[in-house]
């Protein structure tokens, strides 16, 4: 086997394998019942694959546009309109993306310079941190505490200073299933006002929103339109994770800096899944349907795990609830979430990940997108924990 003769020097020193794939990984191992990696065991339905046949048949497998194909595109913004009350330019304001992640860390790549800083809200998705490290920007962590998990605007307006370049916020939230409210949008409106600071707003759970809540984009709000990147993803939105497509909106001085980055880390995307997409989502109820398909799987979940020693936290939004184990274990949550996984036969998330110095608060997180079989399996063996 052949050895590099040099040391290297890591440019993410102090990053090893995400914990999703550790989790996933122990799942497989040791046939456990899998609810830790965010994604659905359940098929998309069969009409979206025929769609992608026909036009791979049809001719249509060399690189579409940089931007996207063109009627992915326009589907993108009657979608976005119609939803938010604005309207993006086709040509140049909308991109398609190789997922979420791959937008994300586009978008700070594109605009964060060396001794920059960039705002997250901690527990924050992995991929956030890295990206903004390898740009040479500073992240800066606010926190969000259990059980409400609610940003404290105070603290944020203290972070502001001149070297701030961005704000990544990311509603509904993963883990903590929180979704953010009007008043959020506006405290976040009145600390960027006249200045220079990028929002980077993660939505790619916009379409599942719980208890008649309305997910708060920042494509609807004009002032915050103008200065955001808003990120979405087609895995979340029609359970296909592993094909990897999402979109950016953002206003075009933005999006031209965006793309200078894109074509080169990309360049285009999988161009007879994009027209397939564009084909299926001429019915907009595959996607306003979505709130109340996962509700039910959320309210199933945690129904099968009323009695059991877990403390349910609120879940308002996404495919995640979270949970409190201390009336099981006193351990940390991934020595927790080691054992659940080895002894009882589930997975979970310990949120300590989610955090840069490991924070634990004794809480878990379960994903809940699902067959209901596999979660009366999973909540069976919950049950028995004592």
């Amino acid at each position: 086997m052949p050895h590099f003769p040099a040391p290297i020097e890591s440019r993410l020193p102090t990053v090893g394998t995400t914990i999703f794939t550790v989790m996933s990984r122990l799942a497989q191992e040791c046939g456990a019942i899998n609810l830790s990696q965010g994604f659905p065991d359940f098929n998309a339905e069969d009409v979206l694959f025929e769609r992608v046949a026909h036009w791979m048949r049809a001719g249509f497998n060399q690189y579409a546009p940089l931007a996207g194909c063109l009627p992915l595109r326009e589907a993108i913004v009657r979608k976005v309109e119609g939803l938010y009350g604005t309207r993006y330019d086709v040509e140049h304001e909308v991109t398609v993306t190789a997922g979420a992640t791959q937008a994300l860390f586009t978008a700070v790549s594109a605009l964060v310079h060396a001794g920059d800083e960039v705002i997250v809200f901690e527990p924050v998705y992995d991929s956030y941190g890295p990206a903004i490290e390898l740009a040479g920007g500073t992240v800066i962590r606010m926190q969000l505490r259990a059980p409400d998990y609610r940003p404290d605007w105070v603290s944020v307006a203290a972070a502001i200073g001149p070297r701030t370049r961005m704000i990544m916020i990311n509603s509904p939230h993963n883990p903590t299933a929180t979704v953010w409210s009007a008043d959020d949008l506006a405290q976040l409106a009145a600390l960027t006002r006249n200045t220079g600071i990028v929002v980077v707003s993660d939505e790619v759970y916009e379409h599942i929103v719980f208890d008649g809540a309305v997910h708060q984009s920042c494509a609807a709000h004009p002032e915050l339109a103008a200065r955001s990147i808003v990120v979405s993803s087609f895995g979340k939105t029609y359970h296909i994770t592993g094909w990897k497509v999402g979109y950016v909106v953002a206003p075009r001085e933005l999006m031209a800096e965006f793309r200078k980055v894109h074509q080169f880390n990309v360049f285009t995307v999988n161009t007879p899944v994009q027209l397939a997409l564009a084909d299926y989502m001429a019915d907009a109820g595959r996607h306003l349907q979505l709130s109340a398909f996962y509700q039910a799987k959320r309210d199933y979940f945690r129904a099968g795990l009323s009695g059991a020693r877990f403390e349910l936290l609120p879940s308002g939004g996404t495919y995640f609830q979270l949970a409190r184990y201390g009336a099981i274990s006193d351990q940390p949550d991934g020595v927790f979430c080691d054992w659940l996984t080895r002894e009882a036969g589930v997975a979970a998330i310990p949120v300590s990940a989610f955090f840069a110095d490991g924070r634990d608060e004794g809480v878990i997180r379960f994903c809940f997108a699902k067959n209901e079989s596999t979660l009366a399996a999973a909540c069976e063996r919950l049950q028995k924990l004592r």
